[in-house]
Protein backbone atom coordinates (compact mmCIF):
# COMPACT_ATOMS: atom_id res chain seq x y z
CA UNK A 1 0.00 0.00 0.00
CA UNK A 2 1.22 3.60 -1.10
CA UNK A 3 0.59 6.79 0.19
CA UNK A 4 -1.22 10.01 -1.10
CA UNK A 5 2.20 12.08 0.26
CA UNK A 6 4.29 9.94 -1.23
CA UNK A 7 2.91 10.01 -4.66
CA UNK A 8 3.07 13.71 -4.01
CA UNK A 9 6.07 14.25 -3.34
CA UNK A 10 7.46 12.25 -6.34
CA UNK A 11 8.75 8.97 -4.97
CA UNK A 12 6.96 6.48 -6.77
CA UNK A 13 8.33 7.88 -10.04
CA UNK A 14 9.45 4.87 -12.39
CA UNK A 15 6.37 2.18 -10.53
CA UNK A 16 4.74 0.27 -12.40
CA UNK A 17 2.17 -0.89 -9.70
CA UNK A 18 0.16 1.85 -7.08
CA UNK A 19 -2.05 0.82 -4.37
CA UNK A 20 -4.11 4.13 -2.56
CA UNK A 21 -6.61 3.84 0.17
CA UNK A 22 -6.89 6.86 2.09
CA UNK A 23 -10.69 8.05 1.76
CA UNK A 24 -9.93 10.08 -1.49
CA UNK A 25 -12.98 11.96 -2.84
CA UNK A 26 -11.23 12.99 -6.04
CA UNK A 27 -8.42 11.29 -8.14
CA UNK A 28 -5.10 12.49 -7.19
CA UNK A 29 -3.86 14.24 -10.76
CA UNK A 30 -0.27 13.67 -9.30
CA UNK A 31 -1.16 9.88 -10.77
CA UNK A 32 -0.45 10.91 -14.37
CA UNK A 33 2.78 11.57 -13.77
CA UNK A 34 3.69 7.90 -13.59
CA UNK A 35 1.76 7.66 -17.22
CA UNK A 36 5.18 6.24 -18.63
CA UNK A 37 5.29 3.17 -16.46
CA UNK A 38 1.95 2.63 -14.42
CA UNK A 39 0.62 -0.62 -15.58
CA UNK A 40 -1.79 -1.45 -12.16
CA UNK A 41 -3.63 0.83 -10.59
CA UNK A 42 -5.55 -0.76 -7.22
CA UNK A 43 -8.10 2.58 -5.98
CA UNK A 44 -10.38 0.50 -3.54
CA UNK A 45 -11.46 1.52 -0.60
CA UNK A 46 -12.16 5.12 -0.84
CA UNK A 47 -14.82 7.40 -1.66
CA UNK A 48 -14.63 8.08 -5.65
CA UNK A 49 -17.40 8.18 -7.61
CA UNK A 50 -15.68 9.73 -10.80
CA UNK A 51 -12.82 9.53 -12.47
CA UNK A 52 -11.47 11.95 -15.07
CA UNK A 53 -11.93 12.14 -18.67
CA UNK A 54 -8.10 11.56 -19.46
CA UNK A 55 -7.42 8.84 -18.00
CA UNK A 56 -6.09 7.32 -21.54
CA UNK A 57 -3.49 9.87 -20.74
CA UNK A 58 -2.41 6.09 -18.73
CA UNK A 59 -0.98 4.43 -21.76
CA UNK A 60 0.54 1.39 -20.01
CA UNK A 61 -2.33 0.93 -17.68
CA UNK A 62 -3.75 -2.86 -17.85
CA UNK A 63 -5.37 -3.50 -14.52
CA UNK A 64 -7.88 -1.29 -12.53
CA UNK A 65 -9.51 -1.65 -9.32
CA UNK A 66 -11.82 0.59 -7.56
CA UNK A 67 -13.76 -1.86 -5.50
CA UNK A 68 -15.53 -0.39 -2.44
CA UNK A 69 -16.03 3.37 -3.35
CA UNK A 70 -19.30 5.29 -4.65
CA UNK A 71 -19.51 5.25 -8.53
CA UNK A 72 -22.93 4.50 -9.85
CA UNK A 73 -21.65 4.18 -13.30
CA UNK A 74 -18.97 2.63 -14.66
CA UNK A 75 -16.58 5.47 -16.05
CA UNK A 76 -17.21 5.98 -19.86
CA UNK A 77 -13.34 7.47 -19.78
CA UNK A 78 -12.41 3.48 -19.02
CA UNK A 79 -12.80 2.99 -22.82
CA UNK A 80 -10.76 5.27 -23.67
CA UNK A 81 -8.07 3.08 -22.31
CA UNK A 82 -5.93 1.43 -25.12
CA UNK A 83 -3.88 -1.75 -22.61
CA UNK A 84 -7.03 -1.39 -20.20
CA UNK A 85 -8.11 -5.02 -19.79
CA UNK A 86 -8.74 -6.06 -16.45
CA UNK A 87 -11.27 -3.89 -14.65
CA UNK A 88 -12.70 -4.21 -10.78
CA UNK A 89 -15.50 -2.08 -9.56
CA UNK A 90 -16.78 -4.40 -6.93
CA UNK A 91 -19.39 -3.54 -4.12
CA UNK A 92 -20.09 -0.22 -5.41
CA UNK A 93 -23.29 1.32 -6.41
CA UNK A 94 -23.09 1.21 -10.22
CA UNK A 95 -26.72 0.42 -11.66
CA UNK A 96 -25.74 1.22 -15.85
CA UNK A 97 -22.54 0.55 -17.81
CA UNK A 98 -22.28 3.07 -20.99
CA UNK A 99 -21.59 1.36 -24.47
CA UNK A 100 -18.62 3.67 -24.42
CA UNK A 101 -16.81 2.33 -21.10
CA UNK A 102 -15.66 -0.67 -22.55
CA UNK A 103 -12.05 -1.02 -23.77
CA UNK A 104 -11.07 -2.51 -26.68
CA UNK A 105 -8.97 -5.13 -24.92
CA UNK A 106 -10.91 -6.03 -21.93
CA UNK A 107 -9.97 -9.61 -21.05
CA UNK A 108 -11.78 -9.46 -16.70
CA UNK A 109 -14.92 -7.46 -15.51
CA UNK A 110 -15.68 -7.74 -12.43
CA UNK A 111 -19.21 -5.51 -11.17
CA UNK A 112 -20.04 -7.66 -8.41
CA UNK A 113 -22.07 -6.89 -5.66
CA UNK A 114 -23.96 -3.70 -7.59
CA UNK A 115 -27.20 -2.79 -8.31
CA UNK A 116 -26.89 -3.37 -12.29
CA UNK A 117 -30.00 -4.56 -14.13
CA UNK A 118 -28.58 -5.22 -17.57
CA UNK A 119 -25.42 -4.64 -19.46
CA UNK A 120 -25.30 -2.73 -23.12
CA UNK A 121 -25.25 -4.77 -26.36
CA UNK A 122 -22.02 -3.53 -27.06
CA UNK A 123 -20.30 -5.65 -24.51
CA UNK A 124 -20.58 -8.45 -27.80
CA UNK A 125 -17.50 -6.42 -29.21
CA UNK A 126 -15.63 -7.42 -26.09
CA UNK A 127 -13.96 -10.42 -28.63
CA UNK A 128 -11.15 -10.77 -26.16
CA UNK A 129 -13.48 -11.03 -22.81
CA UNK A 130 -12.54 -14.32 -20.79
CA UNK A 131 -14.14 -13.73 -17.30
CA UNK A 132 -17.01 -11.79 -16.61
CA UNK A 133 -18.17 -11.73 -13.33
CA UNK A 134 -21.74 -10.52 -12.24
CA UNK A 135 -22.82 -12.20 -8.91
CA UNK A 136 -25.00 -9.87 -6.74
CA UNK A 137 -26.81 -7.59 -8.99
CA UNK A 138 -29.98 -7.16 -9.92
CA UNK A 139 -29.37 -8.67 -13.72
CA UNK A 140 -32.59 -9.43 -15.33
CA UNK A 141 -31.55 -10.46 -18.63
CA UNK A 142 -28.30 -11.23 -20.66
CA UNK A 143 -27.63 -9.41 -23.86
CA UNK A 144 -27.72 -11.95 -26.96
CA UNK A 145 -24.64 -10.39 -28.12
CA UNK A 146 -22.90 -11.98 -25.23
CA UNK A 147 -22.39 -15.36 -27.64
CA UNK A 148 -20.36 -13.20 -29.96
CA UNK A 149 -17.69 -13.42 -26.93
CA UNK A 150 -16.38 -16.77 -28.25
CA UNK A 151 -13.69 -16.51 -25.56
CA UNK A 152 -15.38 -16.18 -22.76
CA UNK A 153 -14.63 -19.36 -19.88
CA UNK A 154 -16.05 -17.95 -16.68
CA UNK A 155 -19.23 -16.43 -15.91
CA UNK A 156 -20.54 -15.42 -12.42
CA UNK A 157 -24.45 -14.43 -12.58
CA UNK A 158 -25.25 -15.94 -9.48
CA UNK A 159 -27.86 -14.04 -6.91
CA UNK A 160 -29.44 -12.18 -9.60
CA UNK A 161 -32.98 -11.61 -11.32
CA UNK A 162 -32.81 -13.96 -13.97
CA UNK A 163 -35.71 -16.01 -15.20
CA UNK A 164 -33.49 -19.01 -17.43
CA UNK A 165 -30.51 -19.45 -18.70
CA UNK A 166 -30.35 -18.45 -22.29
CA UNK A 167 -29.94 -20.89 -24.81
CA UNK A 168 -26.83 -19.53 -26.41
CA UNK A 169 -25.05 -19.58 -23.37
CA UNK A 170 -24.00 -23.67 -24.49
CA UNK A 171 -23.34 -21.92 -27.88
CA UNK A 172 -20.07 -20.57 -26.59
CA UNK A 173 -17.22 -23.16 -26.98
CA UNK A 174 -14.70 -22.28 -24.21
CA UNK A 175 -17.21 -21.42 -20.90
CA UNK A 176 -16.02 -23.66 -18.18
CA UNK A 177 -16.98 -22.19 -15.15
CA UNK A 178 -20.18 -21.12 -14.84
CA UNK A 179 -22.35 -19.83 -11.23
CA UNK A 180 -25.69 -19.59 -11.36
CA UNK A 181 -27.69 -19.93 -7.87
CA UNK A 182 -29.89 -17.37 -6.35
CA UNK A 183 -31.71 -16.69 -9.26
CA UNK A 184 -35.54 -16.93 -9.29
CA UNK A 185 -35.56 -20.08 -11.64
CA UNK A 186 -33.26 -21.65 -8.96
CA UNK A 187 -34.23 -23.62 -5.81
CA UNK A 188 -32.46 -25.32 -3.42
CA UNK A 189 -33.22 -28.77 -3.58
CA UNK A 190 -34.48 -30.75 -0.09
CA UNK A 191 -31.58 -31.67 1.60
CA UNK A 192 -31.31 -35.02 3.67
CA UNK A 193 -31.38 -34.63 7.24
CA UNK A 194 -27.89 -33.40 8.45
CA UNK A 195 -27.24 -33.43 12.09
CA UNK A 196 -27.48 -30.22 14.00
CA UNK A 197 -24.92 -29.31 15.83
CA UNK A 198 -24.66 -27.02 18.75
CA UNK A 199 -22.33 -24.01 18.53
CA UNK A 200 -21.81 -24.41 22.62
CA UNK A 201 -20.38 -28.14 21.76
CA UNK A 202 -17.76 -26.83 19.78
CA UNK A 203 -14.26 -24.64 20.81
CA UNK A 204 -12.61 -22.99 17.80
CA UNK A 205 -8.85 -23.10 17.59
CA UNK A 206 -6.46 -21.56 14.80
CA UNK A 207 -7.49 -20.40 11.23
CA UNK A 208 -6.62 -23.06 8.67
CA UNK A 209 -7.44 -21.04 5.92
CA UNK A 210 -9.82 -18.10 4.66
CA UNK A 211 -11.56 -17.27 1.54
CA UNK A 212 -14.18 -14.91 0.03
CA UNK A 213 -17.15 -16.92 1.76
CA UNK A 214 -15.59 -17.60 4.94
CA UNK A 215 -13.04 -19.10 6.93
CA UNK A 216 -11.85 -22.50 8.19
CA UNK A 217 -10.78 -22.97 11.52
CA UNK A 218 -9.75 -25.77 13.75
CA UNK A 219 -11.86 -26.94 16.44
CA UNK A 220 -12.41 -29.78 19.31
CA UNK A 221 -16.03 -31.13 19.51
CA UNK A 222 -16.01 -33.33 22.27
CA UNK A 223 -13.07 -35.67 22.04
CA UNK A 224 -12.04 -35.34 18.13
CA UNK A 225 -10.97 -32.81 16.02
CA UNK A 226 -12.95 -31.38 13.04
CA UNK A 227 -12.50 -28.50 10.79
CA UNK A 228 -15.09 -25.58 11.19
CA UNK A 229 -16.54 -23.36 8.45
CA UNK A 230 -17.78 -20.03 9.61
CA UNK A 231 -19.52 -18.62 6.56
CA UNK A 232 -19.85 -14.65 5.91
CA UNK A 233 -23.04 -12.61 5.27
CA UNK A 234 -22.14 -10.76 1.81
CA UNK A 235 -22.28 -11.90 -1.59
CA UNK A 236 -19.04 -13.04 -2.71
CA UNK A 237 -17.72 -13.04 -6.48
CA UNK A 238 -19.00 -16.65 -6.78
CA UNK A 239 -22.59 -16.33 -5.30
CA UNK A 240 -24.66 -16.49 -1.83
CA UNK A 241 -22.36 -18.16 0.99
CA UNK A 242 -25.75 -20.31 1.98
CA UNK A 243 -26.01 -21.32 -1.18
CA UNK A 244 -22.30 -22.71 -0.62
CA UNK A 245 -23.54 -23.90 2.62
CA UNK A 246 -26.53 -25.77 0.70
CA UNK A 247 -24.62 -27.37 -2.08
CA UNK A 248 -21.85 -28.87 0.51
CA UNK A 249 -24.73 -30.41 2.26
CA UNK A 250 -26.69 -31.71 -0.48
CA UNK A 251 -23.10 -33.14 -1.67
CA UNK A 252 -23.59 -36.15 -0.14
CA UNK A 253 -20.75 -38.43 0.73
CA UNK A 254 -18.03 -39.32 -1.97
CA UNK A 255 -14.16 -40.28 -1.19
CA UNK A 256 -13.46 -37.53 -3.25
CA UNK A 257 -14.99 -35.03 -1.10
CA UNK A 258 -14.70 -33.37 2.41
CA UNK A 259 -16.83 -34.81 4.25
CA UNK A 260 -19.27 -32.90 6.13
CA UNK A 261 -20.14 -33.50 9.88
CA UNK A 262 -23.49 -31.44 10.20
CA UNK A 263 -25.00 -28.27 10.16
CA UNK A 264 -24.65 -25.78 13.31
CA UNK A 265 -26.82 -23.84 15.25
CA UNK A 266 -26.47 -21.08 17.18
CA UNK A 267 -23.12 -19.59 15.99
CA UNK A 268 -22.73 -15.85 17.16
CA UNK A 269 -24.97 -13.06 15.23
CA UNK A 270 -27.07 -15.72 13.75
CA UNK A 271 -23.84 -17.00 11.42
CA UNK A 272 -23.99 -19.76 9.63
CA UNK A 273 -21.53 -22.59 9.64
CA UNK A 274 -20.24 -26.17 8.83
CA UNK A 275 -18.48 -28.83 10.82
CA UNK A 276 -16.50 -31.11 8.63
CA UNK A 277 -13.83 -33.64 8.96
CA UNK A 278 -10.19 -32.17 9.68
CA UNK A 279 -7.90 -33.26 6.71
CA UNK A 280 -5.05 -34.93 6.89
CA UNK A 281 -2.10 -32.02 6.78
CA UNK A 282 -0.22 -34.01 4.53
CA UNK A 283 -2.78 -32.65 1.55
CA UNK A 284 -2.44 -29.32 -0.33
CA UNK A 285 -3.23 -27.24 -2.85
CA UNK A 286 -2.66 -28.57 -6.31
CA UNK A 287 -2.13 -25.20 -7.37
CA UNK A 288 -2.49 -21.30 -6.99
CA UNK A 289 -5.33 -19.59 -8.31
CA UNK A 290 -4.77 -17.86 -12.21
CA UNK A 291 -2.86 -14.89 -12.08
CA UNK A 292 -3.41 -11.18 -13.81
CA UNK A 293 -1.87 -12.19 -17.00
CA UNK A 294 -3.04 -15.92 -17.31
CA UNK A 295 -6.48 -14.57 -16.49
CA UNK A 296 -8.27 -18.08 -16.10
CA UNK A 297 -5.81 -20.70 -15.86
CA UNK A 298 -4.05 -21.75 -12.66
CA UNK A 299 -0.42 -21.37 -11.29
CA UNK A 300 1.29 -24.28 -10.54
CA UNK A 301 4.58 -24.08 -8.34
CA UNK A 302 7.94 -24.51 -11.02
CA UNK A 303 9.25 -27.27 -9.77
CA UNK A 304 5.93 -29.01 -10.19
CA UNK A 305 6.04 -32.93 -11.01
CA UNK A 306 3.44 -35.95 -11.05
CA UNK A 307 4.65 -39.35 -11.63
CA UNK A 308 2.09 -40.82 -14.57
CA UNK A 309 -0.08 -42.61 -11.79
CA UNK A 310 -0.36 -40.00 -9.62
CA UNK A 311 -1.55 -37.66 -12.52
CA UNK A 312 -3.76 -40.74 -13.46
CA UNK A 313 -5.13 -41.19 -10.13
CA UNK A 314 -5.99 -37.57 -9.42
CA UNK A 315 -7.44 -37.63 -12.58
CA UNK A 316 -9.58 -40.62 -11.67
CA UNK A 317 -10.39 -39.29 -8.17
CA UNK A 318 -12.15 -35.82 -9.52
CA UNK A 319 -13.90 -37.43 -11.86
CA UNK A 320 -15.61 -39.64 -10.46
CA UNK A 321 -16.39 -37.12 -7.61
CA UNK A 322 -17.63 -34.80 -10.06
CA UNK A 323 -19.99 -37.71 -11.68
CA UNK A 324 -21.36 -38.32 -8.27
CA UNK A 325 -22.40 -34.20 -8.02
CA UNK A 326 -23.83 -34.10 -11.51
CA UNK A 327 -25.59 -37.59 -10.06
CA UNK A 328 -27.05 -34.98 -7.48
CA UNK A 329 -28.22 -32.16 -9.50
CA UNK A 330 -25.04 -30.13 -8.86
CA UNK A 331 -22.66 -28.01 -10.90
CA UNK A 332 -19.48 -27.43 -9.20
CA UNK A 333 -19.40 -24.58 -11.20
CA UNK A 334 -15.43 -23.64 -10.30
CA UNK A 335 -13.38 -27.20 -11.21
CA UNK A 336 -10.15 -25.83 -10.62
CA UNK A 337 -6.53 -27.34 -9.58
CA UNK A 338 -7.03 -24.54 -6.67
CA UNK A 339 -9.83 -25.79 -5.38
CA UNK A 340 -8.58 -29.58 -5.11
CA UNK A 341 -6.75 -30.82 -2.35
CA UNK A 342 -3.91 -33.58 -2.62
CA UNK A 343 -1.29 -35.44 -0.82
CA UNK A 344 1.20 -36.24 -3.68
CA UNK A 345 0.72 -39.65 -4.24
CA UNK A 346 -3.17 -39.69 -6.45
CA UNK A 347 -5.78 -38.59 -3.21
CA UNK A 348 -7.55 -35.83 -3.85
CA UNK A 349 -10.11 -33.86 -2.69
CA UNK A 350 -12.26 -31.36 -4.26
CA UNK A 351 -13.21 -28.62 -2.26
CA UNK A 352 -14.79 -24.96 -2.36
CA UNK A 353 -18.93 -25.44 -3.26
CA UNK A 354 -19.13 -21.38 -3.43
CA UNK A 355 -19.65 -21.23 -7.35
CA UNK A 356 -22.29 -24.37 -6.87
CA UNK A 357 -25.39 -24.50 -8.67
CA UNK A 358 -28.73 -26.62 -8.03
CA UNK A 359 -30.13 -27.80 -12.04
CA UNK A 360 -32.03 -30.67 -13.58
CA UNK A 361 -29.42 -33.67 -13.11
CA UNK A 362 -30.25 -35.02 -16.85
CA UNK A 363 -29.04 -31.89 -17.99
CA UNK A 364 -26.18 -32.55 -20.00
CA UNK A 365 -25.47 -29.90 -21.34
CA UNK A 366 -24.59 -27.78 -18.22
CA UNK A 367 -22.52 -31.31 -17.10
CA UNK A 368 -20.09 -30.39 -19.88
CA UNK A 369 -19.35 -26.96 -18.81
CA UNK A 370 -17.31 -29.05 -15.60
CA UNK A 371 -16.08 -31.08 -17.95
CA UNK A 372 -14.61 -28.70 -20.16
CA UNK A 373 -12.97 -27.21 -16.95
CA UNK A 374 -11.76 -30.87 -15.85
CA UNK A 375 -10.30 -30.91 -19.44
CA UNK A 376 -8.05 -27.76 -18.36
CA UNK A 377 -6.69 -29.94 -15.44
CA UNK A 378 -6.02 -32.43 -17.48
CA UNK A 379 -3.97 -30.53 -19.67
CA UNK A 380 -1.88 -29.80 -16.55
CA UNK A 381 -1.81 -32.81 -15.53
CA UNK A 382 -0.47 -34.00 -18.69
CA UNK A 383 1.72 -31.54 -18.82
CA UNK A 384 3.68 -31.73 -15.57
CA UNK A 385 3.74 -35.71 -15.57
CA UNK A 386 6.97 -36.79 -16.00
CA UNK A 387 5.84 -39.76 -18.68
CA UNK A 388 3.62 -39.54 -21.58
CA UNK A 389 0.09 -41.00 -20.95
CA UNK A 390 -1.83 -41.45 -24.29
CA UNK A 391 -5.54 -41.99 -22.74
CA UNK A 392 -4.99 -39.02 -20.80
CA UNK A 393 -4.10 -36.88 -23.69
CA UNK A 394 -7.00 -38.59 -25.77
CA UNK A 395 -9.68 -37.66 -22.91
CA UNK A 396 -8.31 -33.86 -22.57
CA UNK A 397 -8.70 -33.35 -26.35
CA UNK A 398 -12.05 -34.68 -26.02
CA UNK A 399 -13.19 -32.46 -22.96
CA UNK A 400 -11.65 -29.16 -24.54
CA UNK A 401 -13.47 -30.00 -27.43
CA UNK A 402 -15.48 -26.59 -29.19
CA UNK A 403 -17.94 -29.07 -29.73
CA UNK A 404 -19.80 -29.25 -26.51
CA UNK A 405 -22.06 -32.08 -27.66
CA UNK A 406 -18.84 -34.35 -28.30
CA UNK A 407 -17.43 -33.77 -24.70
CA UNK A 408 -17.64 -36.92 -22.48
CA UNK A 409 -19.11 -37.16 -19.19
CA UNK A 410 -17.64 -37.62 -16.24
CA UNK A 411 -19.31 -41.27 -15.27
CA UNK A 412 -17.69 -42.74 -18.79
CA UNK A 413 -14.25 -40.94 -17.97
CA UNK A 414 -14.19 -41.87 -14.21
CA UNK A 415 -14.65 -45.76 -15.26
CA UNK A 416 -11.83 -45.29 -18.22
CA UNK A 417 -9.26 -43.80 -15.73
Amino acid sequence: MHTLAQLKAGELRGTTRLSLSEGLTEFPREIFELADTLEILDLSGNALSALPDDLYRLRRLRVLFASNNRFTHLPESLGQCAELSMIGFKANRITTVAPEALPPKLRWLILTDNALTHLPDSIGRCAALQKLMLAGNRVRRLPATLADCRRLELLRIAANDLNALPDWLFSLPRLSWLAFAGNPFTSDPPVSAAPAINWRDIYLQQVLGAGASGVIHQARMKSELVAVKLFKGAVTSDGLPHSEMMACLHAGAHPNLIPVRGRVIGAPQGREALVMDLIDPAFRVLAGPPSFESCTRDIYATDTRFTAQTARLIARGIASAAAHLHSRGLLHGDLYAHNILHNGHGGALIGDFGAASFYYSGDTALQRLDVRAFGCLLEDLVQYSDATDEAMIAWRDACLSDDQASRPLFAEMAEAL
